[in-house]
């Protein structure tokens, strides 16, 4: 029988092999926990959600396009067959580098190496009551949130005789012009164009207002101008009303307050205009960024910290090509994740690293309604239903499980044909003030 390791609080086999404890299942985790299987090392992975989510079709979920177990793995299931991994579903409240130890709300670890890879949240930038009132699109409870709020105002419309909170609960107004709002955006006017009069037969499809609302001077800043004017045409086709150069300054709860002075009429705010990194308690202040991102070398270590690393959208590395830092995407954390797992391994065999990270943008896509997306890929711009073909095939693909590649794959074949989607359920009432206002 396995001893109990004396390095832990958390019910851990004993080992000699040389222990990396894993904080975050996202894709900069689970890259470099594939990398590693079975490998001569002992894995602990800690995270606070015993699944892991598959974030580019969050919105999906958020307008009943997809059910929420297709893009859903539970890690357990991920990693069966991983002779040196051991999960624990815990929250971590702190690290100390110093006694090299990770205390979780269930217990402490010892680490050789600590690998942070705890993602990014909602960033309201300090609007509080933006924070109290909205709803971000992070993760697969904000999307379950979005849906029971978008299904549970239209009921309540389908019921209103004043005509003034009739339009504040058939308003939604999306802040960020970036994929997520632009993706958001035209799934939500999809919905009302083919689907509203059928389940609302009290509600008119005009009655029915759709705002996106962007700082910049465009929508898709990352991606070129050709991108981002065709978003603009075919979100504008679809009826949606564009606000841009506009910020929010506030939310009551039923008016959007825009820095112009104007307000918007509305009872649905759904916040995608930034996030920010969530490191964790016990690291040096001096090695974390403005946006809470943790600084790091072009191995991925934390500046000041030997044998602790992050990657992903924690992670803030800077080079000449990208002297600001990485973008806060999924292919950055994946090829991090892949890399960090070779230079983890020689470091262990050689006491050096192997090979820098340098970062191979892959490109960029959006979708805006079905059969329709941008795509940018070696400096070519890819629009309309070639675009959403080349978008559907990545994003399939890129799917963990085949269960779920299937299920997803059936789905969007439905949809293709018709313009049903999933269940509109609303399994649980959603109430604004369920928001954390700690993630201002």
């Amino acid at each position: 029988m396995v001893s109990q390791c004396p390095y832990s609080t958390l019910c851990l086999p004993a080992t000699d092999l040389p222990r990396i404890v894993v904080i975050g299942a996202g894709f900069a985790g689970i890259n470099l926990i594939k990398k590693l299987r079975n490998k001569r090392v002992q894995l602990v992975l800690l995270d606070k959600n015993n699944f892991h989510q598959f974030q580019p079709l969050l919105y999906q979920v958020a307008i009943a396009g997809l059910e929420p177990d297709s893009i859903v793995t539970p890690i357990r299931k991920l990693f069966q067959g991983y002779r040196n991994l051991i999960y624990r579903l815990a929250e971590v409240n702190r690290v100390d580098p110093d006694s090299r130890r990770v205390f979780t709300d269930i217990g402490w670890v010892q680490y050789d190496y600590l690998v942070i890879a705890t993602g990014s949240v909602t960033n309201y930038f300090g609007l509080e009551d933006v924070a109290r009132n909205s709803v971000g699109l992070k993760d697969i409870r904000d999307a379950l949130d979005i849906r029971s709020w978008v299904l549970q105002n239209l009921e309540a419309a389908a019921i209103t005789c004043d005509q003034d909170e009739k339009e504040a609960l058939t308003n939604f107004v999306i802040v960020g012009g970036g994929p997520a709002g632009v993706e958001l955006a035209g799934a939500l006017a999809e919905f009302r164009r083919y689907l509203l009069r059928k389940d609302y037969p009290e509600i008119a499809e005009e009655w029915m207002k759709i705002y996106l609302v962007e700082a910049m001077d465009r929508l898709l800043g990352t991606m070129s101008e050709t991108a981002s004017k065709h978003a603009f045409r075919k979100l504008s086709q679809l009826e949606v009303e564009i606000r841009l150069n506009t910020t929010v300054q506030g939310y009551t709860g039923s008016e959007v307050l825009l820095a112009d002075s104007q307000a918007l009429l509305a009872k649905t705010l759904i916040w995608t205009a930034g996030v920010k990194g969530t490191a964790p308690a016990g690291l040096d202040p001096e090695s974390s960024t403005k946006g809470r991102r943790i600084k790091v070398d072009l191995f991925n270590q934390v500046e000041g910290c030997r044998n602790v690393f992050a990657i992903g959208d924690i992670a803030a590395m800077t080079d000449e090509e990208w002297p600001q830092g990485h973008p806060m995407v999924a292919q950055v954390a994946i090829q991090q994740g892949k890399l960090l797992a070779e230079n983890l391994l020689h470091l262990i065999g050689n006491g050096t690293f192997k090979t820098a990270f340098h970062y191979r943008d892959k490109g960029s896509m959006a979708t805006i309604g079905k059969r329709n997306a941008v795509a940018e890929i070696g400096g070519s711009v890819w629009k309309g239903k070639l675009a959403w073909l080349l978008w559907s095939t990545v994003h399939l693909f890129s799917i963990t499980g085949f269960k779920n590649k299937l299920m997803v794959g059936i789905n969007w074949i439905i949809r293709y044909l018709t313009y049903e989607k999933a269940n509109r359920l609303i399994i649980r009432k959603f109430k604004p003030q369920q928001t954390k206002v700690e993630q201002t």
